[in-house]
């Protein structure tokens, strides 16, 4: 059981995630709350008593994403204008908010945030890039975590990585992360499918899931919330090939299929392997590392991430690729 200590730290250490993300108010509020939450509310008191690793659960996103939601419902002024920059005691107007909208906040806390990032495709998309370049262009993808499926969506998104141009012209969406030095080579690259798995699918077509998914878009990223809602038209106009599955299961049972000849099998997933139970990751270790035993020229496998390198502080990409090397 973690510490009321370490679950205040938690809040702190997303402090600093919020500021490497350009989230300043993000951070002046989970500032805020790593020192200022009490017991006076129920929420206060869960989030102090939180029985689990409270950074690995994202306890502080899952207020978060509550205290948004109030914001988003104009359900307390003054709340939004702590989320709009104001610059009085933060701390003392989120005290009365807790316990002002205490019945309505601590269910945000049941379970964890689903952010399902369409951004986070371009970092994706960056290692599938790579994957083509070492073992060939025709990719079959599979993703874990993946929330609502949006990421899903990544043969359809277009991508200016750079001032290089990967994916469909006509796309309503269009992904253009900030980036430095040179633009990536962009060699020959054809997305032949692209299937996910997640514990808890939730379906972006329904309206009440749309405005959770939105609370948890930071309110400093307008342009991230405008991106999530023309990824979910996208959605309601051609869907995905999302299932409810155990990630280790599903990552056996697809890795067990036959694959075709000429085709990368990819595994693929962003800021989901802190989620995991280490037998569940150590499950799908092992089925990589067994299927990249069996791979050959002809049908490689490759394991493609974004996921936080603790510590450094920053979020990485990393790929892997049999019969290949690593980087």
């Amino acid at each position: 059981m973690a510490s009321e200590q370490e679950n205040r730290a938690a809040f702190d250490v997303q402090k600093h995630w919020c500021g490497k993300m350009d989230a300043p108010i993000y951070a002046t509020i989970c500032g805020a709350l790593a020192s200022g939450l009490t017991r006076e509310s129920g929420t206060g008191a869960r989030v102090l008593d939180w029985a689990g690793e409270p950074t690995r659960d994202a306890l502080p996103l899952r207020l978060m994403g509550g205290l948004h939601a109030l914001v988003r419902a104009g359900a307390d002024a003054e709340l939004a204008g702590v989320f709009a920059g104001y610059l009085g005691d933060i701390g003392a107007v989120l005290a009365r908010v807790l316990v002002r909208h205490d019945a309505a906040l601590s269910p945000w806390l049941d379970g964890p945030p689903q952010t399902n990032e369409p951004g986070r495709s371009a970092a994706l998309m960056t290692g599938l890039l790579e994957v083509a370049r070492r073992v060939g262009g025709m990719l079959e993808l599979l993703e874990i975590g993946s929330s609502g499926g949006l990421n899903l969506l990544i043969d359809r998104y277009r991508f200016d990585l750079g001032g290089a141009s990967v994916g469909p012209e006509g796309s309503p969406v269009t992904i253009a992360p900030e980036w430095l030095g040179e633009p990536p080579i962009v060699p020959p690259i054809e997305i032949v499918g692209v299937r996910g798995c997640d514990m808890r699918p939730l379906d972006v077509t329904d309206p009440a899931i749309e405005a959770r998914l939105a609370a948890y878009v930071w309110a400093e990223k307008p342009e991230r919330l405008a991106r999530l809602q023309t990824a979910i038209g996208m959605v309601r106009e051609r869907g995905v090939r999302l299932e409810q599955a155990d990630a280790a299961d599903w990552v056996e049972a697809r890795l067990a299929e036959p694959q075709d000849a000429g085709v990368c099998r990819v595994l693929m997933h962003s800021v989901v392997w802190q989620y995991l139970p280490e037998p569940t990751a150590q499950r799908i270790r092992a089925a990589m590392a067994a299927a990249g035993a069996r791979a050959t020229a002809e049908r490689p496998i490759a394991w493609v991430v974004m996921e936080p390198d603790r510590a450094i502080g920053e979020m990485m990409v990393s790929v892997r690729s049999w019969p290949d090397r690593d980087v």
